[in-house]
């Protein structure tokens, strides 16, 4: 399950609406080994494309040299999906490499008449998908 305070969610579901139509990525740091996301890190989608994300590669290291630093780890690992679901891509699943995280889809697309976004959370490991609860807190 995946605990995460209310303003994070809000946070992730802003970043996601912002870069409507593309997509949005991003990361939310935790201390190693606590599983509790804290650090709110947006980050550019270097692809700046509507069905496709990419971290920039100068960015991304200097994004797990800052986390090292820190003694931080990627906690949450989250992006958006513009004209589908909330659900990992085959390209979601194969760039997958966090076993430890959670990934977190957001879809700006209405695709299930429940409103204007989904929000979900899934563990990938070794290829493999399972979805798991969200538990949105006040505080921690």
């Amino acid at each position: 399950m995946l605990t995460i305070t209310q303003a994070l969610y809000d946070r992730i579901v802003a970043h996601a609406r912002k870069d409507h139509p593309d997509e949005a990525c991003g990361v939310v740091a935790g201390p190693a080994g606590s599983d509790r996301p804290e650090r709110f890190i947006p980050m550019l989608n270097a692809a700046m494309s509507p069905t496709f994300y990419e971290f920039d590669s100068g960015d991304l290291l200097k994004l797990y040299r800052d986390m090292d630093d820190r003694d931080e780890e990627p906690v949450v690992v989250y992006h958006s999906h513009t004209a589908t679901e909330a659900y990992p891509s085959r390209t979601d699943i194969s760039y997958a490499n966090e076993p430890g995280a959670h990934y977190v889809l957001v879809s700006t697309a209405d695709t299930d008449g429940l409103g204007d976004f989904q929000f979900r959370s899934f563990r990938i490991v070794d290829g493999q998908v399972t979805e798991e609860e969200v538990r949105v807190v006040a505080a921690y």
